[in-house]
């Protein structure tokens, strides 16, 4: 991330304060700024106890209750994407979203750090019960290789994340993928294991992280 974007993701969020989250119905709509969060808020623990990924389709809200599915409209370019609230922020005046890494490259907002938006609560998609799944291929107590790996995944792959896990030692596990079904995930394995040659990838929920 550039020091503009970092300096922008850094003061749009302040995912600890406490709020008291306002049902929304569907169709309810907002219009102001959007921000975007990536490093270093990535694999850490969101205000919903899930752990954020930069690379899902997720944001922070500071009110709408968690799970609430956000169609984002970029008023700039019409482009749209779909997010689920897992946690709090920005809180920024005139900002009213941030948005995961990959929410945000998906309606071309990386570069210019911020956009101005409009939400729509949406009703959540027929897949979202069924969580998000990768695969679990390699966990390093050193992060530079469990980087170089997780380049390669994502270059063959084309979406792949490093977590990290607290502990003595401190490892990094490389995850590829975020299949909306455990089976895709399983075919995701497979091609893995046939193209890669990485043969211990096993399947994991991503919001059970531990």
């Amino acid at each position: 991330m550039a020091l503009g974007a970092l300096a922008v993701a850094l003061a749009g969020c302040a995912h600890k304060n406490h709020i008291t989250a306002i049902p929304v119905k569907i169709g309810h709509t907002e219009t102001g700024v959007a921000s975007w969060y990536g490093k270093p808020y990535d694999g850490r623990a969101a205000a919903n106890g899930e752990i954020y990924h930069m690379e899902n389709l997720v944001a922070a809200h500071r009110t709408m209750p968690f799970d609430t599915w956000v169609r984002v409209y970029n008023l700039t370019n019409n482009k749209t994407i779909d997010v689920r609230i897992i946690d709090r922020g920005p809180f920024v005046h005139g900002r009213i979203i941030d948005l995961s890494h990959a929410a945000a490259e998906a309606i071309d907002m990386i570069g210019p750090g911020t956009a101005r938006v409009r939400l729509v609560v949406i009703r959540p998609p027929a897949t979202a019960t069924a969580g998000l799944y990768a695969v679990q291929i390699g966990v390093f107590r050193n992060r530079a290789t469990a980087e170089q790996l997780r380049a390669r995944m994502a270059s063959q792959f084309g979406s792949a994340q490093i977590v990290r896990h607290a502990g003595n030692p401190e490892t990094w596990r490389v995850l590829v993928g975020a299949e909306p079904t455990e089976d895709a995930a399983g075919e995701l394995a497979a091609r893995i294991r046939d193209k890669s040659g990485e043969k211990d990838g096993f399947v994991v929920r991503l919001d059970k992280q531990p």
